[in-house]
């Protein structure tokens, strides 16, 4: 018996005296606080005091019966489990009993072991519903947040986008116009850019929640899949003051996996590492072939990351706060997230390791595809 099952109330209604008074003493023996009744309506009317997890009632007793206690414990509280017991136990009564809302049925005569592994068994399986209940319910919630985030993130740049516009109206007849415009019109490009990462973004939770995440399962080379991710940020990197480093090996590097969800990760991660670097910074990214696994550093020479928020950077909308990132555009919380979900999904694990003002390592370590290293198809 778990510490969280000591001291559940139970409440026994039976019209014996004795089969109430042996009930007790094999109950509160077991941790349990018990309260008894000798017929329906007393276990009815001490209902809503006594708040049981579980009830364990006679079905043959003079006045309200136990079929007619179950059916209305049942409609008050279905999470109460109810235990049945009868002195003439048929199938029947069974499956009536069960049909009504007991949990199980326990024939008389019954020894103490069995009364307290039905209990045992019945508060576990309370416990586990309940458990359950709360998930659904956080769930939801985490769901809500979820469209109430993603409907700000959105609004946000689509109302930055509706005033750049109406700038643009009124630069017609104005001094230096075509540079204005220009200006006026990157503001708006990086906006829907914005947008769009958010939405593939949003795109990707959706799939991992549907456990449709990989579309594919094929052997890829990181090799070409780093390599092209690196190129695609060269200008951007480059606007930043940062250099790119790629430390790749010349054997290949496969892991079995989908190719458009490794694209997002070292995208992501790529992509932080720029964002959250320093002027005359660095990005390297070093792959290598060990033990079975193919293992990939992303690594910056940035600002870091604070010890008390590194445990939560793979949590859904979590954002490092402060000084962290100043000046940076705001994420949408989620890339780290998706990260996680791509490397879990694929049976591998991420870590990193950071210094404040001196840089973080982000480590991707994924199964190697063995069964492939000879006469691979590389996708690039």
């Amino acid at each position: 018996m778990g510490p969280a099952a000591e001291g559940e109330p139970i409440l026994v209604v039976d019209d014996d005296h004795a089969m109430r008074l042996s009930c007790r003493k094999i109950l509160e023996k077991s941790g349990y606080r018990v309260e008894t009744f000798e017929n329906g309506a007393d276990g009815l009317e001490a209902l809503a005091g006594a708040r049981p997890g579980l009830i364990v009632v006679d079905l043959k007793m003079p006045g309200i019966s136990g079929m007619e206690v179950v059916k209305r414990v049942h409609e008050i509280d279905p999470e109460i489990i109810i235990v049945v017991i009868t002195g003439y136990a048929t199938i029947d009564t069974a499956v009536e009993a069960m049909k009504c809302g007991a949990y199980d049925f326990l024939p008389k005569p019954f020894s103490p072991d069995e009364l307290r592994m039905i209990v045992r068994r019945g508060l576990e399986r309370r416990r586990l519903s309940k458990a359950s209940h709360q998930c659904e319910l956080e769930r939801e919630l985490l769901k809500r947040r979820f469209i109430t985030f993603v409907s700000h993130q959105l609004r946000t740049p689509l109302v930055a986008i509706q005033q750049y516009i109406s700038v643009l109206k009124e630069l017609e007849n104005t001094e230096n116009a075509a540079a204005k415009r220009t200006e006026w019109f990157n503001r708006c490009l990086k906006r829907i850019e914005e947008m769009q990462i958010l939405i593939r973004n949003w795109l990707t939770i959706a799939r991992a929640e549907s456990h449709a995440l990989s579309q594919e399962h094929v052997s890829v080379d990181l090799r070409p899949v780093v390599s092209a991710v690196l190129g695609a940020y060269t200008e951007y990197a480059a606007a930043e003051g940062v250099t790119l480093e790629a430390r790749l090996p010349r054997e290949p590097c496969l892991v079995r996996g989908d190719h458009n969800c490794l694209n997002v990760l070292f995208d992501n991660l790529i992509v932080n590492a720029v964002k959250y670097n320093k002027p005359g910074g660095t990005v390297v990214v070093a792959a290598e072939v060990s033990n079975g696994e193919v293992v990939v550093s992303v690594s910056d020479t940035g600002i870091g990351i604070p010890e008390k928020y590194r445990n939560l950077l793979f949590q859904e909308f979590f954002r490092v706060g402060g000084e962290v990132g100043k000046g940076k555009a705001a994420g949408s919380g989620l890339g780290l997230a998706i990260c996680k979900r791509i490397v879990s999904e694929m049976g591998g694990s991420i870590s990193v390791e950071s210094e404040e003002n001196v840089g973080s390592t982000f480590r991707v370590r994924l199964l190697e595809d063995c069964g492939h290293a000879e006469g691979h198809e590389t996708h690039g």
